[in-house]
């Protein structure tokens, strides 16, 4: 008897799935994983929950709105710089905007462009598609690339700012220099944007072009509900719209996300907290002697010294499993020359942060007298 997945079309069957950071679902962990807000969302996101399900739960009988139109037209006066409702698109996380994307733009025929180390989920999306993925690496200074991008037949490229996962944020002049050079549409990823020092969405006005993606994951703390967006041009919303499922985004998520976005000083005051956070343990792996890039975003990317002071991939795995094995969670990513040697640690509470750092001096004092 034949397989059922036989049947499958063989680009998917012969591709790999993107791997989530580890999710532990018994208490007593510190989770420095996966880049999630430290901080609690904001009261009236719950609260606005709780308002859409009174009634006896009538609204979830109903199907939300197809369009998430006020959450569009909150997006837009939030961002500005002339943008309306026409200008968003609503995802079930920026992951479905980045899917969209991919199935308007990729395709076996369309070759799709992103630069190396980024998000992994790019080239699982341009294979879903049966498209062909060209890679553009970066070096260990992390400068953009605009040559080697602008130089590929790419009609689409994504580029992370500030990158994952070194952290690393990208000027508008060098952005606004690659959308003079290359000749596709640019997708760029701002899921970190809220704690750069840019970012690119008085662009959108003069590059059409250009689409920016955002995530409610990490600074709103809304990552269990997955709300994203894009903004772009109105025909590229037109597009998207075309190839979206129609009810992508359900009620619940809708209103806490509109709830979450109205509550500015709330968030300015959380984001501001990481902020601090993330450049004081900057400074603290710079004086250990880890080179660490200076980061954007609500995670640091540093290269661990042992007590002997040598780096690389067994150091890392080394301290890695040291942290897993007193129940604390960061990332590694061994799959590419540039990131092997080194750990990414999502800003978490001052607290998590204290206690990281007392089980690395336990760990170099461990390797000291191996």
């Amino acid at each position: 008897m034949r397989s059922p997945t036989e049947f499958a079309l063989p680009h998917v069957a012969a591709m790999h799935a993107y791997t989530p950071g580890l999710q532990p679902t018994e208490p007593g962990w510190i989770k420095l994983n996966t880049n999630e807000c430290p901080y609690p969302p904001s009261p009236l996101a719950a609260a606005a929950i709780v308002a859409e399900l009174t009634g006896q739960g009538e609204a979830l009988r109903l199907y939300p709105n197809p369009k998430a139109a006020p959450l569009r037209k909150l997006v837009a006066h939030l961002h500005g710089h002339s943008l309306s409702e026409q200008n968003v698109l609503i995802g079930n996380g920026s992951d479905d905007v980045l899917n969209l994307l991919v199935r308007a733009f990729g395709g076996p025929d369309a070759p799709t462009a992103f630069t190396l180390p980024s998000y992994s989920l790019y080239p699982v999306l341009i294979a879903i598609q049966g498209g062909r993925a060209v890679p553009v690496p970066f070096d260990r200074e992390m400068k953009l690339p605009v040559g080697a991008l602008a130089a590929t037949s790419a009609r689409a490229c994504f580029l992370t700012s500030p990158n994952a996962p070194t952290g690393v944020g990208f000027s508008n002049a060098e952005i606004t220099e690659l959308l003079s050079r290359f000749a596709g549409v640019l997708v760029l990823d701002e899921t970190y944007a809220p704690f750069a020092r840019e970012n690119a969405v008085a662009l959108l006005a003069t590059h059409p072009r250009l689409i920016i993606t955002r995530s409610l994951s990490k600074a709103q703390g809304l990552a269990g509900l997955r709300v994203g967006y894009c903004l772009a041009h109105p025909e590229i919303i037109d597009l998207l719209d075309s190839v979206r499922d129609s009810y992508n985004v359900n009620r619940l998520s809708q209103v806490a996300a509109a709830a979450a976005l109205s509550d500015g000083s709330y968030y300015a005051a959380i984001i501001g907290k990481i902020i601090r956070t993330r450049d004081y343990w900057f400074g603290e792996y710079t004086q250990r002697g880890w080179f660490t890039y200076q980061s954007q975003a609500n995670f640091l990317f540093t290269e661990p010294k042992n007590a002997l002071g040598e780096t690389g991939s067994a150091v890392v795995r080394s301290l890695y499993n040291f942290l897993l094995s007193r129940r604390i969670l960061v990332r590694n990513f061994p799959n590419n020359p540039l990131t092997e040697s080194f750990l990414r640690i999502s800003v978490g509470t001052d607290e998590e942060m204290l206690q990281v750092n007392e089980v690395i001096d336990l760990w170099l004092s461990a390797s000291l007298n191996l």
